[in-house]
């Protein structure tokens, strides 16, 4: 028996409709983009602030003063600001690529494909800020330099959030039915 044809034609068949799945993908992506531009921003233009928190957390100076933990502290200032600095240099590229994406998103989708460059330019920028989240606040931070053991100086839970968005979008973004069309 052959199956008959709908008499409602699919979202994905009607003229002029927008494929849900790269959509998705598209605002997951430019949300992202969005957030971490902001990060950014703050990060520049309220440059004392997470200063602050970087170099407390680098110093291990709230953590429980475990001296077979706080061998690994960083006392050093300009040291701190150093890594304060890469992480903002770290935070805008991450932005200004998914920025792209959700460009180049928005242009697929208008044209109709070339949804290759916009999958690989998402998967750089959110495994920039996997890296940034997942290694840099959460690994790093938060193990090498015991940044959990503080009460005041612990940025684990927003650093698990982002890294969890990020992922999700990563996850999104590579679900089949992203048409895979040439760039």
């Amino acid at each position: 028996m052959t199956p008959r044809p709908s008499a409602r034609p699919s979202l994905r068949h009607r003229a002029g409709a927008l494929p849900v799945l790269p959509l998705t993908a598209a605002l997951l992506t430019a949300t992202v983009a969005l957030y971490m531009a902001l990060v950014a921003l703050g990060n520049i233009t309220d440059f004392g602030t997470n200063r602050a928190f970087v170099h407390h957390v680098l110093a291990m100076d709230t953590t429980f003063k475990d001296p077979d933990l706080t061998w690994r502290a960083i006392d050093s200032t300009a040291l701190q600001d150093v890594a304060y600095v890469l992480i903002i240099v770290w935070e805008t590229v991450a932005a200004l690529v998914l920025v792209a994406a959700g460009v180049v998103w928005a242009r697929a989708l208008r044209g109709g494909g070339a949804f290759v460059r916009a999958r690989r330019l998402s998967t750089v920028g959110l495994l920039m800020v996997l890296l940034l989240f997942g290694a840099g606040f959460i690994a790093i931070g938060g193990e090498w330099f015991a940044m959990w053991q503080s009460k005041t100086w612990n940025g684990l839970e927003a650093a698990t959030r982002n890294f969890v968005l990020a992922a999700f979008t990563l996850l999104v973004v590579h679900l089949p039915g992203v048409e895979e069309r040439s760039v």
